[in-house]
């Protein structure tokens, strides 16, 4: 297996990945509030896997040739990113006895969580973009072994990267989960899901109108 193409997988997979998104920022939130972070950074890890796998061996092209599927998911995309961005503003927005008033919507349970990541997951448009299209127009170009080893390297950025972000929140929590932390994160959160809403938006209007 060829070394310097697995680590070439690693940082596109980085790249990829690292800029904050719905992915990130429900692993960080499900970190800080220290709630199943790692039952959030397994599933969001896994889901990355299987994506990627689909790009690089096979799925890419079905879904970058598919306007009318592409559309469907970035749609889709668009609404789950307003709605999040919305919750995160909110969350913003509530005074610091509001929130220390509603402890229970601070612990969700196992099940819920692990909805949640699922959700940020599949109605992520990004996810595909990058993750089938990018990494796998860019995997399929490799060949055997040096093909499997872009994909394993993509694969353990994943594993790092969410991993990572999830144990280094939960052991900041004390810091992050002060009230004015925690509401500059969320208004940073909120302003990147309104952004990549409206650039999607943008972009699907562009397609239309031409």
């Amino acid at each position: 297996m060829n070394f310097w193409v697995l680590l070439q997988g690693f940082s596109l997979g980085a790249t990829m990945i690292i800029p904050i998104g719905a992915q990130n920022a429900y692993v960080l939130n499900q970190g800080i509030k220290r709630n199943h972070h790692l039952t959030t950074a397994t599933i969001c890890s896994v889901m990355d896997v299987f994506f990627i796998s689909l790009g690089i061996f096979g799925g890419g092209a079905l879904l970058s040739q598919n306007e009318t599927l592409l559309t469907v998911v970035t749609l889709g995309g668009i609404a789950f990113l307003t709605f999040y961005g919305w919750l995160s503003l909110r969350s913003a927005l509530q005074s610091s006895d509001e929130q220390e008033s509603q402890p229970q919507k601070l612990a969700r349970g196992r099940r819920a969580v692990i909805l949640g990541a699922l959700a940020v997951t599949v109605l992520n448009p990004h996810l595909y973009l990058d993750t089938v299209v990018i990494l796998g127009s860019i995997g399929g170009q490799f060949e055997g072994s040096d093909r499997l080893a872009f994909a394993l390297g993509t694969m353990t950025a994943s594993f790092v990267w969410f991993y990572g972000l999830s144990i280094g929140a939960a052991k900041l929590a004390p810091v992050l989960s002060k009230p004015k932390t925690k509401k500059t994160i969320d208004l940073i959160v909120a302003s990147m899901m309104f952004i990549i809403a409206f650039a999607l938006a943008k972009s699907l209007y562009t397609q239309w109108v031409n």
